[in-house]
């Protein structure tokens, strides 16, 4: 009772962290001075009504222009074939999983007792399903049954690998950003590889600090005098630490993934909190609603803790890649250039989405 009592504070701080989030966009986010009218294609387009066709941002597109976004992003999940495209994406999220978990309790163990690793994860695993934490405790029992005597060996051999499987899955994630935005991969092999590299690196490196800010920040919070009340600003402060920190990822994913000339931050910005908010709300709810109604180990007996880690990891793969069809066509909706560096007309803008503009619905 206690520990479901405790979720459902959980949920509650999780949702309360959500709809403050949208708030405060929406009362940051002002509108942008209005550009000046031009000539020629933009002012055809702009005797279609009100629909931020001469939009410089995001927030100069009124309620009509928003209904074309979101009837075309609507049908564009569809021709895109998002869920497909979702599925793959998870395919190789999974086979990182365990080398990479292989490669963290490896680093762990390197300035930490890495027994407690489980436990300290614990507290970062709120957005798993019931049981599919089991599967990473698993795994990390296997490497401490190691010893610690190969530790070092396990740390070198398990970190290539999981960074080598890791940019494997990071590439799939650049693929289906592609598919999102309607561009081909117009990078060389190198640059490719070096990019999905960097962000898988920054991946781990995330986790890792993260595990470590678990045990460090009581610590630094009972040494200023703040140890009754550390729980506390822990339990409700790491909401708002998570959306800050999906929100980041987000945004530069969608500026760096896909492939063709980077957007500016305004017009990713939508998505990016639509997106993290969405995945806030939806793991908890799905965790809530396999906690309680769902049963995937009466259907799929001892497989059923890993079917419900995929079934969170698709749920978040097609969250991440919804957000980016929502700023491809926000991107879709003005005839203005949204890419960086000097303004650029209408087809020499080096991005499908920032050359063309979307049909009024």
């Amino acid at each position: 009772m206690a520990a479901r009592a405790g979720w459902r504070n959980d949920l509650m701080l999780a949702g309360a962290t959500a709809l403050a989030t949208l708030a405060i966009y929406r009362h940051v986010v002002r509108p942008a001075p209005q550009a000046p009218r031009t000539q020629g294609v933009q002012s055809t387009l702009a005797d279609e009504g009100d629909r931020g066709r001469l939009a410089s941002a995001p927030s100069q597109i009124p309620r009509a222009g928003w209904k074309d976004i979101l009837l075309r992003t609507y049908q564009q999940i569809d021709e895109d074939r998002l869920l497909a495209t979702a599925a793959g994406v998870v395919f190789y999220g999974l086979l990182a999983i365990f080398p990479a978990i292989t490669a963290l309790v490896s680093s762990y163990g390197l300035f930490a007792d890495p027994s407690t690793i489980s436990s300290n994860l614990q507290s970062l695993a709120l957005m798993l399903p019931e049981g599919s934490f089991a599967i990473v405790q698993d795994q990390i029992a296997r490497v401490l049954a190691k010893g610690t005597s190969t530790l070092g060996l396990t740390f070198a051999i398990g970190l290539l690998i999981a960074i080598w499987s890791a940019n494997a899955g990071m590439k799939a994630i650049f693929d289906a950003l592609n598919v999102v935005y309607d561009e081909k991969e117009k990078r060389g092999f190198i640059k490719l590889n070096l990019l999905s590299l960097s962000f898988t690196v920054a991946g781990l490196i995330s986790i890792m600090v993260m595990v470590g800010a678990v045990v460090m920040v009581p610590l630094l919070l009972q040494q200023v005098g703040l140890g009754t009340r550390a729980e506390l600003i822990v339990r409700f402060g790491r909401w708002p630490v998570l959306l800050l920190l999906l929100l980041t990822a987000l945004a530069v994913l969608y500026r760096y993934g896909p492939s063709r000339t980077k957007a500016r931050w305004q017009w990713l910005s939508v998505g990016a909190v639509a997106a993290a908010v969405l995945w806030l709300i939806g793991s908890a709810l799905l965790s809530w609603y396999l906690a309680n109604f769902g049963d995937y180990n009466a259907t799929y007996g001892s497989l059923g803790a890993a079917i419900g880690l995929m079934t969170w990891m698709w749920m978040s793969a097609i969250i991440v890649l919804c957000g980016a069809e929502l700023n491809s066509e926000i991107e879709h909706q003005t005839v203005l250039d949204s890419t960086e560096g000097r303004r650029k007309p209408l087809g020499a803008r080096g991005a499908t989405m920032a050359d063309t503009v979307g049909e009024a619905t």
